[in-house]
């Protein structure tokens, strides 16, 4: 069983297709979710590929399309990333409309402003400063909005990477 989850997008070589369908056709089990694993898996479910999550579900149905849904900067000495993905924002604007903090106007200005910002310059305490620089968010708002956004935070991606290893788990189990 093969698990894929994330991997560099952008400057080196990712995990390809032609290497998942080669360990298909070898009747190896591959499983992806997450980041680079949904998107994958959502291109490879056809084949075989068990796609899993809510990001796997977004690629496959249509919901989004583009890499850098997922795509994070990270630091290079740590790998820890230094940037907020749109999938994590997208679910933690969910969460602040749906606790009342945000309208839905706000909620839409801040997720159309978090889309139209490059990947590596998304974070959430950016997104609450030119949110309220653009009048999307009265200022007075600022504070509770970053507060609710740090402490709250929807980890999508961390929600799937788990449920790719509960599924390996599970395969390896049953095999």
């Amino acid at each position: 069983v093969i698990g894929i989850i994330d991997g560099i997008f952008f400057d080196r070589a990712a995990v390809g297709h032609r290497e998942i369908l080669s360990a298909l056709d070898a009747g190896v089990k591959v499983v992806g979710g997450a980041s680079m694993g949904a998107l994958r898996a959502s291109e490879l479910d056809v084949h075989g590929m068990i796609g899993v999550g809510k990001v796997y579900g977004w690629y496959r149905d249509g919901v989004i399309e583009s890499d850098d849904e997922v795509a994070v900067s990270t630091n290079p000495d740590t790998f820890e990333p230094i940037s907020v993905p749109l999938v994590n924002i997208r679910e933690t604007l969910k969460a602040a409309f749906a606790s009342g903090l945000l309208s839905e106007e706000e909620y839409d200005g801040l997720l159309e402003l978090a889309i139209n910002t490059y990947y590596p310059d998304r974070s959430y305490l950016g997104l609450v400063k030119e949110g309220a620089k653009k009048g999307l968010i009265p200022e007075e708002k600022k504070k509770p909005i970053l507060d609710f956004f740090t402490g709250n935070e929807v980890d999508v991606k961390k929600e799937d990477a788990v449920l790719v290893l509960e599924t390996i788990k599970k395969l390896i189990e049953g095999a």
